[in-house]
């Protein structure tokens, strides 16, 4: 049985994503706060995350970089906290999704099933969108009459967005996941490459396309 992680110092929150996580078959672990939910992470490793930000002991962004530094498990961060700055910075600590309270409850457990299904994805090295196939192991995207072949930068980029649809990736994020840390270019780069990747992708699928989100990055969105 799949195991959720559900972190709140709100024990009325928690109840509340208890219940309908519980609905849907999800076997879910509870923490007050960033210490005990670590405690948890450590003993029952579940299978997803969901973080409240602001936490007494240990808060919520200190709780993502700990975890995301040894461990690969989606989390999502539910928080009062809606403002641009509060989202980059969750995602460049490796929060997955992100969800603002008050938040409708079946919204959340679309999200989980969603971040579930992304992090099955990625780890089977295939990924699919409608008859459109995107293979790490030859970097080629696969239509039903064509094969495309990217270079390793263009592909792992894609791979990357395409592994986690509709999630915001910044530039700075990309940088150090694609290019990685001692990159000494700038954030440019990236612009270029996405330019190129649509202008490649355009002629063989209608099946996804890359957006652009508007002082916050870029992310893939799934369009049949």
């Amino acid at each position: 049985m799949i195991k959720i992680l559900i972190t709140d110092d709100d024990p009325h929150i928690r109840e509340l994503i208890k219940h309908y996580l519980h609905k849907e078959g999800f076997h879910t672990l509870e923490a007050q706060n960033g210490v005990e939910a670590l405690a948890l992470v450590e003993q029952e490793l579940p299978d997803l995350i969901v973080l409240d930000i602001m936490m007494p002991q240990m808060d919520g962004y200190e709780f993502c970089r700990t975890v995301k530094k040894e461990f690969d498990l989606p989390i999502l961060m539910v928080t009062a906290k809606g403002e641009s700055e509060q989202k980059i910075k969750g995602f460049q600590l490796g929060t997955d999704d992100y969800l603002v309270k008050p938040f409708d409850p079946l919204e959340l457990v679309m999200r989980v099933k969603a971040l579930l299904k992304r992090y099955r994805i990625n780890a089977s090295q295939t990924i699919r969108f409608g008859e459109v196939q995107i293979d790490r192991l030859t970097f080629e995207v696969v239509t039903a009459d064509q094969r495309l072949s990217l270079a390793p930068k263009e592909f792992e980029l894609l791979y990357k967005l395409a592994g986690y649809p509709g999630q915001i990736f910044t530039r700075a994020q990309l940088i150090e996941d694609i290019w990685g840390l001692d990159y000494e270019g700038d954030d440019r780069t990236v612009d270029v490459h996405i330019k190129r990747l649509r202008e490649r992708l355009q002629p063989v699928t209608s099946d996804f396309k890359i957006a652009t989100v508007r002082g916050l990055g870029y992310r893939l969105e799934v369009t049949s």
